[in-house]
């Protein structure tokens, strides 16, 4: 497949006769540099509305899907008070980058200290999510037109990618796909010092990034082999760059952080049936990654060598959450996708072959028309339900139940209680508290897992007295009694 990954057409191919310009770039046809400028941001402005509408609702209703939300809160909480970045839903006391290198999740404390919610990182990553789609859609707009251009922006916002990340609470990653994003329009561009600029800031936002930083330096180097041998070195410095980020950050950084002086995550590399494990869903995987987004002519395009280092670690582990189409995952994907299209659509065009040039037309209306048919069985389509907007009863009692819990007290819970404390409570992970005693317990046994809630407080804290102070929805609340 590298082969026709690197495969290049011909600089005046590519933009219809015309030569690269001054600064290694393409120039587009007059009839594209005519095109609308108010397309991406409209498009964006659309999807900001209904991914910030998709998160804080299901907020609203208490359907907080992992702990991440809590992690997260508790990590940027710290970081708004220009405290290390502790995770007590980690450990007591344990700090983040012991666990994940993120720091850029540093940048969402200013718009914490103002708004100190969860609801504040939801709305962050929502805008960050749409603010991908403007370059991606200039980008395919450029090198196609209006219409296939706000085709492929539109395929790319309503992508089950996006819509999966945007249905998992909070997470990291809505940092990179924005930075992926401009950073490939500026290489479609010709523009090698801001692609490589973006391609940098990505080895902050997660450990693994560093390789998507390397291989979107890569890209540079083989776009721009033919015009600048300047952008050719820098683009190899920056690939050495990512690389070597990324081995220090996992032997080095990351140990440094982390109570067992290593990396936790090892541990879901190679064992369990090794790359073949559970093959035939990976294979799906990479079947919905490029056949629904794609028709598989990414293929043809340089751009799509960033997907590799995601796609890699992603398979190599044995840790089925890893390889499927749920969470969050595959986000980082989506422009990488969406913009290998545009090229490949672009590269397609003048071929020889009236096949692939029929081919090539069609996919941009065909990708979007893609998303928006899979999107009734995707997130989004919460939108259009009832029950979508309305707070049941049961979550309202609830609410009153946690807020007994006074202010910056110590709580043990699980996942339904933690997004409403972590913002004015040290709340600690059920089960993981030791050595704290926390003051109070909040669980979700609305399913009954937790059995005897006293008995269960007893088993997590022997010797410890925990009575129940309170009970709706399922939820239970125990305090620690004053003689214990």
């Amino acid at each position: 497949m590298s082969g026709v990954l690197l495969a290049l057409p011909d600089t005046a191919a590519r933009t219809g006769g015309e030569g690269p310009r001054a600064d290694g770039g393409r120039a587009a046809p007059p009839h594209i540099r005519s095109r609308p400028a108010a397309d991406p941001y409209l498009l964006a402005a659309a999807l900001f509305a209904a991914y910030t509408t998709l998160s804080v609702l299901r907020y609203r209703r208490m359907e907080t899907r992992s702990w991440d939300l809590g992690i997260f809160e508790q990590v940027v909480r710290a970081y708004a008070h220009l405290q290390a970045p502790v995770a007590d839903l980690k450990g007591p006391g344990a700090n983040v980058l012991g666990d994940h290198f993120s720091p850029v999740t540093a940048l969402l404390a200013p718009a914490y200290r103002l708004f100190p919610t969860p609801v504040t990182l939801l709305v962050a990553q929502a805008a960050l999510f749409a603010l991908a789609a403007i370059p991606v859609t200039r980008a395919a707009a450029r090198l196609l037109g209006r219409g296939p251009g706000l085709a492929i922006g539109a395929a790319f916002g309503l992508s089950w990618g996006v819509q999966r990340a945007v249905d998992f609470d909070f997470h990291e990653i809505c940092f990179a796909v924005p930075l992926i994003a401009f950073g490939l329009e500026a290489v479609v561009r010709g523009r090698w010092r801001a692609a490589l600029l973006y391609a940098l800031p990505l080895t902050l936002v997660k450990e693994d990034l560093g390789l998507t930083t390397a291989a979107l330096a890569v890209v540079v180097a083989v776009r721009a082999r033919r015009t600048s041998p300047k952008a050719v070195r820098r683009a190899m410095l920056v690939a050495a760059f990512g690389t070597v980020a990324t081995l220090i950050t996992l032997t080095v950084v990351i140990p440094a952080f982390n109570s067992g002086d290593g990396y936790d995550y090892w541990s879901k590399m190679g064992g369990g049936g090794g790359p073949l494990a559970a093959w035939d869903v990976k294979v799906r995987t990479l079947l919905w990654t490029l056949v629904p987004t794609t028709g598989l002519l990414a293929l043809r395009s340089p751009l799509l060598l960033v997907a590799l280092p995601t796609l890699g670690w992603r398979f190599l582990s044995f840790d089925d959450h890893y390889w499927s189409t749920d969470w969050h995952y595959s986000a980082v994907l989506m422009p990488v996708l969406a913009l290998a299209l545009a090229d490949a659509v672009a590269t397609a065009r003048t071929s020889t072959r009236p096949w692939l040039r029929s081919y090539a037309r069609a996919l941009p209306a065909c990708a979007a028309a893609a998303a928006l048919a899979l999107t009734p069985s995707l997130p989004l389509a919460a939108l259009t339900e009832h029950d979508t907007y309305r707070k049941s009863p049961q979550v309202a009692a609830v609410e009153r139940l946690l807020a007994r819990i006074p202010d910056r007290a110590t709580v043990e819970a699980d996942i339904g209680p933690i997004a409403r404390l972590t913002s004015r409570c040290r709340v600690f992970w059920v089960g993981a508290a030791r050595p704290v005693l926390p003051r109070y317990i909040a669980i979700d046994n609305s399913d009954g897992w937790a059995g005897d809630p006293v008995q269960y407080a007893t088993t997590l804290h022997p010797g410890a007295v925990y009575t129940v102070t309170g009970a709706a929805g399922g939820y239970v609340l125990l305090e620690l009694g004053p003689h214990t």
